[in-house]
């Protein structure tokens, strides 16, 4: 059984709605990811395509001969990654809704993964509500540190 789930980019411009088969996720480590996100690796949802739905289409970068991953141009925010002739896609964790609903139960492009990275547990740790500078900030332009 399905769930439908809903996602977008930082500023609202793209969102979509994805039918989720299951919460599982995956961590891709490979370096066309690392360098499309900035990021030293990306969490995917793999489904597919036609499970997919935008509400406005997003920009695509053709990212190789073979794939392509859409993005939001006004915010930049990655949104994704297919193949070009698949029929499955993938869309970034992080920009659903519901984020926190996706459970990691892989990893792909472990020749690239940076170890150092992998368990963060025992770092500590700081809210950015308890973060007081970055409080003054979003106060100054009368808000609150967004969630």
């Amino acid at each position: 059984m399905s769930t439908s789930r809903s996602g977008g980019c930082q500023c609202g411009r793209i969102r979509y709605t994805a039918e989720i088969a299951s919460p599982d996720a995956y961590l891709c480590h490979c370096r066309m990811c690392q360098r499309a996100t900035g990021g030293v690796s990306i969490a995917f949802v793999n489904l597919p395509k036609a499970a997919r739905t935008w509400e406005a289409e997003p920009d695509w970068y053709h990212s190789s001969p073979i794939a392509r991953r859409p993005f939001c141009s006004a915010c930049g925010t990655p949104l994704g990654f297919e193949f070009v002739d698949g029929e499955n896609c993938d869309l970034t964790v992080g920009s659903f809704d519901d984020a926190a609903y996706f459970v990691p139960v892989s990893q792909f492009g472990i020749e690239s993964r940076h170890d150092a990275w992998s368990n963060t547990l025992d770092l500590p740790g700081k809210r950015c509500d308890e973060h007081e500078a970055l409080v003054e900030r979003w106060a100054k332009v009368g808000m609150t540190v967004p969630e």
